[in-house]
């Protein structure tokens, strides 16, 4: 076994249990061959080979940004002017621009370019504490092109982060395609071959009416299926497809948006046991009125987490500890709601249960920051307190 190190004297925000804090004054964590295996008060802690003092700062988990969309070419700045000057997110693709724009640049970038500006994007996201994130693909819209952006997100791992990829073909129409439905049928066909590859880690696909219907998107979860993949779908975004309800038939480990989504969608995925997945960056981009129904997810006891959704026109934020705010402001959830949301509910959203918390057997991703009190990180903004990082026990 590696030497163990033991961290004490902070504020623990372990989020153990299903609410509150779980805060430890005074706290420490041992840390051993990558995981934590000990949190406790410091007075009680265990003898380590090495010591490092916390000296009062707060630690939480490591962040979890369940929903991105990092690897991609090109810019859609253009569209947040197109925004402002009145034309909406289903105007713009039907003109198109949105993620066709995207996939001509995409298609047009080598593997070498993906990887580069996407290394940067991922940067930015690790400078604020993430320890994990996902990444799509779905601007490619050809066998090849999704390859090369599995592949490179793949190699976002290399940052010291743990990535886990999502194929997302079911995300646009393609331009050269006359027909969705021979167009699902292709990606049906394209997803054996990568996930025998090692490059899918679940299945996504956007069920909605300017993307593709619940029957199609029933086949991509089939095909989901028979390989032993999980599902993830864009669910209720603009409108109610009742796609939430699709999912959660499959079993999805989550759905996302929801701004639409119904009381039987809601019923549904608490029945599955699906996360809700909110994502208030696009939403504050798109100028959106329509709330997701945070409090019906409450009572009905659905797990609900928070992501960037970072992507080159509706999110283009690279903040988490931002979305932290806004999910408070514009949705309305609590500090410790929100906080959990990018770590515990975060993790489950992709279906991994060794991370999100401070506890004994978890993996030994933290956060420590120049704040005093958790709350701090959600209540302020525009400022990074993180002062390090800690991703599978070692400091980055």
């Amino acid at each position: 076994m590696s030497r163990s190190r033991l961290w004490r004297g902070g504020l623990l925000a372990t989020l153990a249990g299903e609410s509150g804090w779980g805060l430890v004054e005074d706290g420490a964590l041992l840390v051993q061959d990558g995981l934590l295996r000990w949190v406790g008060p410091s007075a009680e802690a265990p003898p380590a080979d090495d010591v490092i003092e916390l000296r009062g700062a707060l630690v939480t988990p490591g962040l979890v940004d369940c929903h991105t969309h990092l690897v991609y070419g090109g810019s859609r700045a253009h569209e947040f002017e197109q925004r402002l000057h009145g034309a909406s997110y289903a105007d713009i693709a039907k003109a198109g621009g949105g993620i066709k724009s995207t996939v001509a640049a995409t298609r047009a970038a080598s593997e070498a370019e993906l990887l580069a500006s996407a290394r940067k994007r991922a940067q930015a996201l690790i400078r604020e504490g993430v320890t994990t994130l996902e990444v799509k693909s779905g601007y490619g819209l050809d066998a090849a092109t999704e390859a090369r952006m599995l592949r490179v997100a793949r190699r976002l791992a290399e940052l010291g982060v743990d990535v886990r990829t999502t194929y997302l073909a079911a995300h646009a129409l393609p331009p050269e395609a006359a027909d969705a439905d021979d167009y699902i049928a292709a990606a049906c066909q394209w997803l054996p071959e990568l996930h025998r590859a090692g490059l899918v880690d679940a299945v996504d696909a956007f069920c909605e009416h300017i993307a593709f219907s619940p029957t199609q998107v029933a086949r991509i979860f089939d095909a989901a299926r028979r390989l032993g993949l999980p599902i993830k779908l864009h669910a209720e975004q603009l409108s109610d497809q009742g796609g939430a309800e699709l999912a959660a038939s499959y079993g999805a480990l989550s759905c996302d948006h929801l701004e639409f989504l119904s009381p039987a969608g809601v019923q549904a995925m608490a029945r599955a046991g699906t996360v809700a997945v909110l994502l208030p960056g696009a939403f504050y981009a798109l100028r959106e009125t329509k709330l997701p129904p945070v409090d019906a997810l409450r009572e009905a006891g659905v797990p609900i987490a928070i992501a960037t959704d970072h992507n080159p026109g509706s999110s283009p934020t690279l903040s988490p500890l931002l979305m932290l705010n806004m999910a408070c402001v514009l949705f309305r959830l609590t500090p410790e709601e929100a906080l959990r949301g990018l770590t515990v509910n975060g993790a489950r959203a992709l279906g991994l249960k060794d991370r999100g918390q401070l506890a004994a057997g978890q993996r030994a991703d933290f956060c420590i920051w120049d704040s005093e009190h958790p709350r701090e990180l959600a209540a302020c903004f525009g400022h990074n307190p993180l002062t390090k990082r800690v991703f599978e026990g070692k400091q980055g």
